[in-house]
């Protein structure tokens, strides 16, 4: 992340003045899909790459900013009826509303920003960038501050309310709250979380990006979320205690499998198992047994492939090359049918793993995948005074 490019713009834009840089990170998830609207946990980090903004407040109503990357400037006022057409400006203008519902005293202000998160790469540019925003508003405006969890939901509640997007809180509490060289494990329905040390040394953590994106996503996802909601239901009616997947057991589960879908019965199946494998990972990361953890995405894969049936042939393709390759963890991140998948890649078969999987993806699918080395890294933060 660039600050002096980021500078020159502002100064270039803005009449020669400078304001205050802040910065947010993207985030990856090393397992836990689909468990958070199961009430189950999630175990996001921050990554090395993100959002940076420099603001000044220019003593007006008005917000004029410029996006570097997008070449746009957009300019918009502070009340409801004045929100943005431009879609990337919506996210800024969101997170202004959601502020000032908290009794943030937002005012006009300046602002260019930059990214280098990889768009559709699954690792959430738009929570980076309602982060950089909420986290620097709180900073110049906020004579009552809000706390950190509140601006996680300052960018869930402009995603659902400005947007249009009915995300979880993951992607914003990762990037708020992200800490260098550790995990998030993260409560979905408590909201509680813990760090776990992540320094895989002898390790790297790498994205492989398939560069496509299946139009079934949406669609796909409110049918999963309806299966685990109906296999709930029945096993509430044995186990009145049952609210999520996440309370519900293998035998809680069995119990019911001639009153559910073989189609439920997989789906929910997948969530439980995925539910404890986070747990494990955990456990494994705290005695520094990096195997255990990448046999543990590996299992995550093939549930997400046969079970959730999430995946698709480019990925399980990718998965399948890294297995070959000796990659010590892999699988598919994020919602699924396209994207990405994270690789757990020791050192010593990192450049035989990287010539081999795009040679190899070239020759199936005609197309060169993207590679990203990612960095655990820190959240939101200010980067000059």
């Amino acid at each position: 992340m660039d600050i002096e490019h980021v500078r020159s713009r502002f100064v270039k834009h803005f009449d020669g003045a400078t304001g205050v840089v802040y910065a947010s990170p993207g985030r990856i998830n090393l397992i836990g899909e689909h468990t958070d609207y199961n009430g189950g946990f999630v175990f996001p980090g921050a990554v090395d790459k993100g959002i940076v903004a420099e603001i000044r407040p220019n003593g007006t109503n008005t917000v004029c900013c410029y996006s570097i990357d997008m070449k746009d400037w957009v300019e918009f006022g502070l009340n409801e009826e004045d929100a943005p057409r431009t879609s990337w400006a919506k996210y800024i203008f969101g997170v202004c509303r959601e502020m000032i519902k908290r009794g943030v005293d937002v005012k006009g202000f300046d602002t260019c920003f930059a990214g280098d998160v990889p768009l559709g790469a699954g690792m959430s540019s738009s929570a980076a960038l309602e982060s950089t925003y909420a986290f620097a508003l709180n900073d110049l405006f906020g004579e009552n501050k809000i706390d950190k969890f509140e601006l996680a939901k300052v960018g869930q509640a402009t995603e659902h309310n400005y947007v249009g997007v009915n995300c979880g809180i993951m992607d914003q509490f990762a990037s708020i709250f992200g800490k260098k060289g550790n995990l998030i494990r993260l409560d979905c329905r408590s909201l509680e979380y813990q760090y776990f040390p992540f320094d895989p040394r002898g390790y790297r953590l790498v994205l492989v990006d398939s560069v496509v994106k299946h139009e079934l996503a949406s669609s796909a996802y409110n049918k999963r979320r309806q299966s685990c909601e109906t296999v709930v239901a029945a096993i509430a009616r044995k186990y009145p205690q049952v609210e999520f997947l996440r309370d519900c057991t293998m035998e809680m589960l069995q119990s019911v499998k001639d009153e559910v879908s073989k189609e439920d019965y997989m789906r929910s199946e997948y969530v439980i198992e995925e539910i404890q494998r986070v747990l494990d990972v955990c456990d494994a990361l705290e005695r520094g047994d990096y195997e255990t953890v990448g046999q543990k995405m590996y299992e995550t894969h093939q549930g997400m492939s046969k079970l959730y049936e999430v995946s698709c042939e480019e990925l399980d393709f990718l998965n399948d090359v890294a297995f070959d390759c000796g990659v010590t963890g892999s699988r598919v991140m994020g919602g699924g049918f396209g994207g990405c998948t994270i690789n757990l890649v020791a050192d010593e078969l990192y450049d035989t793993f990287i010539t081999n999987v795009k040679e190899r993806y070239k020759a199936k699918f005609g197309k060169t995948p993207k590679v990203y080395d990612v960095v655990i890294s820190d959240g939101a933060r200010k980067l000059t005074e």
